[in-house]
């Protein structure tokens, strides 16, 4: 008797993701840094550059700008991942949309002279910025690799799946 083939059954972690309470959490993270670094710029972040010379002038400068854009592009993502979550987005449009963000080009940067200089609330707000980073980053790389095993068809259901799992634990560390 030939063997009976079981229909494959994939659960779209993107889905469950975004509609989870640990996406609440990132989301409410990412949003609330954006209106935290916005304040602290105008602000206090203000008047400490005013203080630093030359050299830490720059470094404030290039910090700051890589800070905001790395800041718009995981609110762009957590937004579009909002999005398509609540319907308002249909996958194929997210896909072009998505191809706007660019996580993987925003990380630390190179150092720039000066950056000794540059007043702690900034530091501590572009380390945290770079920890969310991290987790967006891992999170984007589980859609595209969820896309892809779908796509081909090269990968079983079942290590596709705990491939899965695995990534969320990692990201959780």
């Amino acid at each position: 008797m030939p063997p009976v083939e079981s229909p494959t059954v994939t659960v779209d972690f993107m889905k469950r993701f975004t509609a989870s309470e640990q996406f609440d959490k990132v989301f409410r993270e990412g949003m609330g840094l954006v209106e935290e670094t916005a304040n602290y710029l105008d602000g206090p972040g203000r008047k400490e550059a005013r203080l630093l010379d030359r050299h830490g002038a720059v470094a404030y400068a290039t910090e700051s700008m890589r800070l905001t854009t790395r800041l718009m592009q995981l609110a762009s993502w957590l937004l579009l991942q909002r999005a398509i979550a609540a319907g308002e987005m249909r996958p194929e449009d997210a896909r072009r949309e998505r191809r706007r963000i660019t996580l993987g080009e925003i990380g630390r940067g190179s150092p720039v002279s000066g950056v000794e200089q540059l007043p702690a609330g900034l530091m501590e707000i572009i380390e945290r910025s770079l920890a969310l980073h991290q987790r967006v980053v891992k999170f984007d790389a589980m859609m595209g690799l969820q896309g892809k095993t779908e796509a081909t068809g090269n990968q079983s259901p079942v290590s596709s799946q705990i491939d899965r799992i695995a990534a969320v634990f990692n990201a959780r560390s």
